[in-house]
């Protein structure tokens, strides 16, 4: 037997932002409907502060399986986390129905238009993007966004390919970081990105909410939305954090009253809610705010099992809580059939397994 060696050059410009969206949403519904394919992401630190994150999981409907890990070096400045070192992310590709390793993926999969951004954002955005499909309103044109880094570029990205996006409010820490932004991405997803400094103002008649910061405590206040619009938000928080004494308190992007006021709720995985104690969502279950079992999941909105957005004046939330192994295997296998059928990468013979003696 044999299996697929990938390097990063390989994987370049593999997959596009609607590739990933579609299989993304493939994983999630499926893992709703078999829900052993998919596991919580597991994160263990070291005492120099790097974090070591495994996400294993599997598409049973494209009969592959597998798990991806990466390693970071993180830094808490205050109110932001920052990552001062990332190694390439790693990827194990195997066979669901005979164990079989099928590829390696070394290195990050980046978007076909975007180029490189950062180990997990394509991913990110792109999960994000089956939330806008099935949360914002159809005809939502107007985007409020919170930050401007690799993960606001793909989570916008994402957003316009699935709605007709033509105005962009963003808000950032510096007036530098808003202009770089709006004069690098307005022109490149052909919209008007209008830097602003009032959070409050940028909300205000917008259709969706986007919160794709850095940031370690709430940067969305409930008070300020309005009917009918869609929040979206990457900041899952880890209690191992707060644990280790980096942290005062699990991160936050959203305050209490987001939460209170949302109709309809959907996160990635509501284990990860509990496991990790993530702030947005642990600490208002925990005062009484909101219960686990009226939060939805992705995957059951995906193969509406549950609902989303059911009408245009609710206000909708989807709190990307976590990566979760099946998003990472879904876009890898994209990456891997594309890679294969160009005759990318180097082929490597592997001895099978002797059978143990009955």
């Amino acid at each position: 037997m044999a299996y697929l060696l990938l390097h990063p050059e390989d994987l370049e410009g593999t997959v596009d932002m609607a590739d990933a969206i579609e299989a993304i949403e493939r994983a999630y519904g499926e893992a709703a409907t078999f829900p052993v394919v998919n596991a919580p992401r597991q994160r263990i630190h070291s005492p120099e502060g790097i974090r070591f994150n495994t996400f294993p999981g599997g598409i049973p409907g494209l009969n592959v399986i597998g798990v991806v890990e990466h390693a970071e070096r993180l830094i808490q400045d205050g109110e932001r986390q920052l990552f001062a070192d990332r190694e390439h992310q790693i990827c194990l590709l195997h066979d669901a129905s005979n164990s079989a390793l099928l590829g390696i993926l070394i290195g990050a999969i980046s978007e076909r238009s975007l180029g490189y951004t950062t180990q997990t954002a394509l991913r990110t955005g792109a999960t994000s993007g089956v939330g806008f499909k099935h949360m914002a309103r159809e005809d939502s044109q107007i985007c409020a966004l919170f930050g401007a880094g690799d993960q606001a570029v793909t989570q916008l990205f994402a957003l316009t390919r699935v709605r007709p996006i033509r105005e962009v409010r963003l808000c950032t820490r510096t007036e530098a970081s808003r202009l770089r932004f709006a004069q690098t991405y307005g022109p490149k997803f052909g919209v008007e990105i209008r830097p602003m400094d009032d959070a409050q103002a940028a909300i205000r008649g917008a259709d969706v909410v986007l919160a794709a910061t850095n940031t370690n405590v709430p940067v969305i206040k409930g008070a300020w939305l309005e009917p009918g619009q869609h929040v979206s938000s990457i900041v899952g928080s880890n209690i191992a954090l707060v644990k280790a004494g980096w942290l005062d308190a699990p991160r936050r992007e959203l305050d209490d009253d987001v939460i209170a006021r949302a109709d309809v709720i959907a996160v990635n995985s509501r284990e990860q809610v509990i496991k990790d104690e993530q702030g947005d969502l642990f600490q208002p279950i925990e005062a009484g705010i909101v219960t686990l079992e009226e939060i939805a999941e992705l995957g059951e909105v995906a193969n509406g099992s549950r609902p989303g957005r059911t009408a245009d004046d609710q206000i909708t939330l989807h709190k990307n809580n976590a990566g979760l192994g099946v998003a990472d295997i879904a876009v890898a296998h994209v990456a891997f059939e594309r890679a294969k059928a160009n005759g990318l990468g180097t082929w490597i013979d592997l001895e099978k397994v002797p059978d143990e003696d009955d």
